[in-house]
């Protein structure tokens, strides 16, 4: 086997089916739209998303309005983290 056989077998070969196989994994980062970045303008119409679509309108309230004036609040915590 010649010095060009060798390296072609042992160096080539390989290098060229990583470069396919990085090729293949960054297509779509070329391919895709161009994410949005925080400061520029959003150009795309609002989504609203819901898991339960069928209850967008309906609003249910955890704690009962109205009529008992004696119903104390037990519920403790919230967005500062003291339960």
């Amino acid at each position: 086997m010649t010095l060009v056989e060798t390296l072609l077998v042992y160096a080539a070969i390989p290098l060229a089916i990583y470069g396919v196989i990085a090729m293949l994994t960054l297509r779509d980062k070329v391919a895709r739209n161009p994410r949005y970045r925080p400061g520029h303008p959003w150009d795309y119409s609002p989504v609203w998303w819901t898991a339960n679509p069928a209850g967008v309108g309906d609003r249910a309230t955890a704690v009962p309005t109205g009529g008992a004036k004696s119903a104390k609040r037990t519920a403790k915590g919230g967005a500062r983290g003291s339960w």
